[in-house]
């Protein structure tokens, strides 16, 4: 079989992005054909590789999250029929539009990562394509059973969905060495981590606040960029808390397995529903990390964090809480480390998602 992953951004930023290309790349080392069709900006660079064939049309623009590329609906049209099935990642219209546009005739998978959400105006002229692709596809994967049962946009089509939950590859092994040195640099104070955007949906003042409940011998670690950043500086200071929380900026993909080792507890602070998954609560899983996650209504986020085994989950929005549930954490470490770690070898390794997405396919042909 040969299948097509459509969709969303080139190169990889964000969950979405990662998904396709764990996809492409670990089809491929099975022997399976495919590829990925996606947009890309000028200033965006071109990244090859040669385990999976990558297509990039040039974008426009980029609108309300959205790539505008027309080029996509004439490329999409000139290959769609060398592939079995087309594999389409929502939400992105502009990816359903070329989809509907090609003339394809094949079978088609359409993977639910989230609901539209935050651009409700895009939303009201999308729809009628969106239902669209709803009634085309063959079967709709979500992410989560919890957000298969509560996306009101999938009322209706339940009887296609079917839960394949992310599965990723273990962080890297660090030398000890290498994460004592680090501790060492915090004078070896309990570390919580926190690595994403910062942007309000992630709710990172809530985790700034709640530095304030904790003791001084635990620090707060943040990394990531965005647009929120001058804003938490100027809270951190306001509250005194220089020395407790810490904004680690960028971080490149090659600094992260020092930094969820050497870390103690993370934390997803999360707000909102447009945080479907939160992939950076199974990268600290797969290190052995217990997750303080929130019960995010409608999202899958408090189901990858199973309450009591991988970590805890407490209510957005509530800093005391958050603080109260990385104490708590503490007073039974080994188990919930322990936890995490299976959590993750039972549910989120990129085998399983692999192997699942195959069996998929195969029901298609």
């Amino acid at each position: 079989m040969k299948i097509l992953q459509l969709g969303k951004f080139y190169p990889i930023r964000g969950g979405v992005e990662k998904v396709m290309w764990d996809l492409t790349q670990g089809l491929r080392e099975r022997g399976v054909e495919c590829d990925m069709l996606c947009a890309k900006l000028d200033e965006d660079p071109i990244e090859e590789d040669d385990k999976g064939k990558v297509m990039t049309v040039r974008a426009i623009t980029k609108k309300a999250g959205t790539m505008i590329a027309p080029q996509m609906i004439s490329r999409l049209r000139k290959i769609c029929n060398d592939y079995d099935i087309i594999h389409v990642h929502h939400p992105d219209p502009m990816a359903a539009l070329a989809l509907r546009l090609s003339g394809f005739k094949g079978r088609v998978i359409l993977h639910w990562h989230s609901d539209i959400l935050s651009q409700k105006a895009l939303k009201f002229f999308y729809r009628p394509l969106q239902n669209w692709l709803l009634r085309r596809a063959e079967r709709i994967i979500c992410t989560t059973p919890a957000y298969l049962a509560a996306s009101p946009d999938l009322e209706g089509f339940r009887d296609k969905g079917i839960a394949v939950p992310i599965g990723i590859k273990p962080m890297d092994r660090v030398p000890p060495g290498d994460i004592e040195r680090f501790k060492a640099g915090y004078d070896g104070k309990k570390i919580v981590l926190s690595v994403g955007r910062l942007i309000p949906y992630k709710g990172y003042d809530n985790l700034v606040d709640a530095a304030q409940y904790l003791p001084e011998d635990y620090v707060v670690l943040i990394g990531g960029d965005g647009p929120l950043k001058k804003d938490l500086e100027e809270r951190i200071s306001r509250l005194g808390l220089k020395n407790k929380v810490l904004l680690l900026g960028f971080l490149p993909k090659e600094s992260l397995p020092l930094l969820f080792a050497a870390s103690d507890v993370f934390v997803l602070s999360s707000v909102m529903k447009t945080e479907a998954f939160g992939i950076v609560q199974i990268e600290a899983m797969s290190a052995g990390k217990p997750v303080v996650a929130t019960k995010i209504p409608g999202s899958g986020v408090s189901w990858v964090n199973e309450d009591g085994l991988s970590g805890l989950n407490v209510e957005p929005g509530d800093p005391k809480a958050i603080a109260d549930a990385v104490e708590e954490i503490f007073h039974d470490y080994e188990r919930f480390g322990a936890g995490a770690a299976k959590r993750f070898r039972e549910f989120f390794t990129e085998d399983t998602m692999i192997e699942r997405i195959v069996r998929i396919y195969e029901e298609q042909l």
